[in-house]
Parts: structure tokens; sequence; C-alpha cells
């Protein structure tokens, strides 16, 4: 379990299941307040990660780090921060409701 939101992005491409994400071509670029901003690109199943917002991601994640941490700590379900106003999405939401294979159940 990553101990920050940084090391959360940084370890991502090595704990990513590709069993889960085979097949999957979408890009996510995350702005935690507190913590910065990453850009996940899964291409057929393999994950990438880079610093900052890249332009036309498919989906535009923004938190606080309190609730990105308890997220990624399974604390807070992902779903429910969002339909309390508490995660924001912009883009395509399709492609936000692949992004949950991107964390360890």
């Amino acid at each position: 379990m990553p101990d920050s939101v940084q090391e959360f992005f940084e370890t991502l491409p090595s704990r990513a299941d590709t069993s889960k994400t085979a097949g999957m071509n979408n890009s996510y670029a995350f702005d935690i307040e507190g913590a910065g901003q990453w850009t996940v690109k899964v291409t057929d199943g393999a994950v990438a990660v880079e610093g900052g917002l890249a332009d036309g991601a498919d989906c535009t994640i923004s938190t606080s780090q309190e609730v990105f941490e308890k997220i990624i700590a399974g604390e807070q379900n992902p779903t429910s921060a969002y339909m309390t106003g508490k995660l924001k999405l912009k883009g395509d939401m399709g492609a936000a409701m692949k992004l949950q294979k991107l964390f360890p159940s």
C-alpha cells in the first residue's frame, strides 16, 4: 500500500493488474489538490504515468489529497465521493467507469 499520493502514482505501473486492464486504451488526468497533477495512460492494458496534466485526456479527475488518500486506502468509495461532490469528473464517463480496474480491490 503506497504511503502517499505521489508514491501511489510512482508505483502504479508496477501494481496495475494487466489481466484487468488488457484491451483498455484510455488516458486519465488527475488533479489532486495539495499533492500534484499526473496523467495515467493505459495503452492496450499497459499502464504509464507522467507528471502533469496531458492535453486530450479522456477523463479528468479532480479531488483533494485527503479524499484521494482515503480512496487509495479503501476508506472512501470513489462513486460515493463523486455523488457527494468530493470528487469531480470531466470528460468520458465510460472511461471513468473503467478506472476502477486500475485500483486493486
